[in-house]
């Protein structure tokens, strides 16, 4: 809808014998009004393989559509997040460089003692766009067949199992730093640049376990070369019924389960922010959208932007609590 009101504005500010002319090019020439009139970046602060890259991308290819300009995705990992998120809050504030983040956005605070960006001040919320368990898987080699034989290996030879992650302060990470002190064990976090990487290192034995979202495991998992566990959510997932959570798994206290949601610098004007929400929730709310993210084990989640400023508000105060009792210290 918004592409054709453009196109008609164009059409008529050609007719310069008209008395609306001048009118209709200072509203064309209004960057909101036009909004948007060229390519808008999505920037991730990890690689390829992580949720809120494969969600971006499943969005990106409708909203090019819904927006008549193309959405591209940028992959900028590094530093837990920390250097694609500068990218977006150093941004010009217009709409057309937003931020696709995970959990990873509100632990980056915890963990840094000193960001080169404030996590609440720097950023508006758009829509939350997936929420989705993760899995607990290990390696083939491992001789264990459920969370309980993982637990009690662990104990046995403490500090000797290695858990993975997309990297220090990712989501991943923490989800297993709060595994490893709920199930009160001892193990070693090794951290990769991102999921794929880190996968890689569990396949071939070198890293014990990690934690990480569903669709990024099922070629492996289908091949025989990782071991499902548990899920780490609240309840278990469609593709794989049979798999307790952790908590059905002998640790009841824990339930972990991330999301994917999109934000703008934070003096982006708020009727672009409006629009992106419209936009982008009507994306979600597509059927074949919704297949999509279903097929891969996430929920889609739309919400209003003032819903995702006060999810991020909370977690922030979750996540610096889980670091202070799991002893990470800032650096």
């Amino acid at each position: 809808m918004a592409r054709t009101s453009r196109m008609a504005l164009l059409a008529l500010g050609a007719c310069a014998a008209t008395s609306t002319a001048p009118a209709l090019a200072a509203q064309a020439q209004n960057p909101v009004e036009a909004f948007p009139n060229r390519p808008i970046r999505i920037v991730i602060g990890f690689t390829s393989g992580g949720q809120p890259s494969i969600v971006a991308r499943i969005l990106s290819a409708k909203l090019s559509e819904v927006l008549g300009q193309q959405v591209i995705v940028d992959n900028r990992p590094g530093a837990g997040g920390t250097i694609g998120t500068k990218i977006v809050a150093d941004a010009t504030p217009d709409g057309y460089t937003l931020l696709s983040a995970s959990p990873s956005h509100v632990i980056q605070p915890a963990i840094y003692a000193k960001l080169p960006y404030d996590t609440r001040r720097d950023f508006s919320g758009i829509t939350t766009t997936a929420t989705a368990s993760y899995m607990l898987v290990v390696t083939t080699s491992l001789p264990v067949k459920s969370v309980n034989d993982l637990i009690a290996l662990a104990r046995a030879k403490p500090g000797q199992l290695n858990f993975g992650s997309a990297g220090s302060g990712s989501a991943t990470h923490f989800a297993a730093e709060l595994f490893k002190m709920s199930a009160q064990i001892a193990v070693v976090h090794v951290p990769y640049k991102g999921i794929p990487e880190a996968l890689t290192d569990v396949v071939g034995g070198r890293v014990q376990f990690i934690m990480t979202p569903p669709s990024t495991l099922v070629a492996l998992l289908k091949d025989g070369k990782l071991r499902a566990l548990a899920v780490t959510g609240k309840a278990r997932i469609r593709s794989y019924p049979d798999l307790p959570t952790v908590a059905e798994s002998g640790v009841p206290d824990f339930q972990w389960e991330t999301w994917a949601g999109v934000f703008a610098p934070s003096k982006t004007p708020r009727a672009i922010i409006e629009k992106l929400n419209r936009e982008i929730t009507g994306v979600l709310r597509m059927p074949d959208v919704q297949q999509r993210l279903l097929a891969m084990e996430a929920e889609p989640a739309p919400c209003t932007p003032t819903e995702l400023d006060a999810l991020v508000a909370r977690e922030i105060v979750k996540m610096a609590e889980l670091a202070r009792k799991a002893g990470i210290t800032p650096q």
